[in-house]
């Protein structure tokens, strides 16, 4: 047999799946690990759903997504950004923000263009910009730097090669958020060189110290940006696999077209369920928030208690805490911690070679589950470590 392709047999399987696949042979497990709100999507929007199968609404809708969420998409983004997104051709409903991010890259790139990828980032970025012919760059970033990448990183790395930059925040798996004058410098860099930007804005709603800011909305910005956001977060839908892209109409139109050829249409019965959600879930979202502040602040206390330094995330819901004082890797703590303490986390270099000596513990569980998960991390930690090499760390 001709050998299968290349690229994708380089690619290697996600770190995050490979934990959950051991943690779903186990039991009594604690886990950290998914990144998926533990609130089950609110009931007026299941019922939604339920109504649309009860009519018997199981067809194909456009390719481009239902006229009414796209429609009610635009107005959202114009009353809460003052963005102007036509619906006609200027939104495209995805399978989730992961398709979203895929057809935007295969729609920008050309063999061998170069793709900038702040990390710590998600898994799905640099193997989507490998699978569109791209090479992604990775610009590494600190938790000294709040894990935000600057605009003199993005400048120094571009090169002729250099095609478009990710940008995402909140991050997963950090909680970085960005300050609106800095995402504004990366901005003027991306005019400056003629770079595309693309940016993941799924947890634009679970933001907690400071204002979100909408790439687009800043200035030189809309024409050169994709915006990419869902309902996932915001209303615990993660597995309607519901999302949608804006961009300008030459750009969704490419994007539409491999949607169409691949996926030909989000599933209906998810578009009408995210109907309801942007036309009554509000409610829902801010008592969500609500709980995840809690929960933020109790993890990352919990983990500078037990001597892992952990700064204070700005959004998602996320916290990335410190390992190297232990002495092990991201994937022996993480391995150890599951088998002899029952707590799931995914080791940080799943998330990029920066994150190596980090772990992205996520606070979308039960305050019960945080705390015993906190007691038991500290226990893992004092069996490994003498408590003077690790005593706890100043909270942050």
């Amino acid at each position: 047999m001709k050998p299968i392709s290349h690229v994708v047999q380089s690619v290697p399987a996600s770190g995050i799946r490979r934990f959950f696949d051991i943690v779903s042979q186990m039991q009594d497990v604690v886990s950290l690990g998914v990144g998926e709100p533990d609130f089950v999507t609110p009931w007026r929007i299941r019922e939604a759903c339920i109504y649309s199968l009860e009519k018997g609404f199981t067809n194909y809708t456009s390719n481009y997504g239902l006229l009414e969420l796209r429609t009610l998409i635009s107005r959202y983004l114009d009353e809460r950004w003052g963005l102007d997104y036509n619906p006609e051709n200027q939104v495209l409903i995805t399978v989730g923000v992961s398709e979203g991010m895929d057809l935007a890259l295969r729609a920008i790139l050309n063999p061998g263009d170069e793709v900038l990828v702040p990390e710590p980032c998600y898994v799905s970025y640099k193997p989507c910009v490998l699978f569109a012919g791209g090479v992604p760059v990775p610009l590494p970033t600190t938790a000294e730097d709040r894990f935000t990448v600057t605009a003199a990183q993005v400048d120094a790395a571009v090169t002729s090669r250099t095609k478009a930059v990710i940008v995402s925040y909140p991050s997963n798996p950090t909680g970085a958020t960005i300050l609106r004058d800095e995402l504004q410098a990366i901005v003027d860099v991306a005019r400056k060189h003629d770079l595309y930007i693309i940016s993941d804005e799924i947890y634009d709603r679970l933001t907690y110290e400071c204002c979100h800011t909408c790439t687009p909305t800043l200035s030189g910005a809309y024409d050169r940006t994709v915006l990419l956001n869902g309902f996932s977060k915001a209303y615990a839908m993660t597995g309607w696999r519901i999302a949608y892209a804006a961009s300008t109409p030459d750009i969704i139109e490419c994007m539409m077209k491999i949607h169409q050829y691949t996926m030909l249409c989000a599933p209906i019965m998810s578009q009408m369920a995210a109907i309801e959600a942007i036309k009554n879930g509000e409610s829902d979202s801010d008592k969500m928030v609500e709980e995840y502040v809690r929960r933020r602040r109790l993890i990352v206390s919990g983990l500078n208690s037990i001597g892992l330094d952990c700064i204070m995330p700005g959004g998602a819901f996320y916290a990335f805490p410190s390992i190297r004082r232990t002495g092990l890797t991201s994937e022996e703590f993480s391995e150890r911690l599951l088998f002899e303490e029952k707590v799931a986390v995914v080791p940080g270099n799943a998330f990029g070679e920066c994150g190596e000596g980090y772990l992205r513990c996520s606070y979308a569980t039960g305050v019960d589950n945080i705390q015993i998960a906190i007691e038991r991390i500290g226990r893992f930690v004092e069996k490994i470590g003498s408590r003077s090499d690790l005593a706890p760390a100043k909270r942050k």
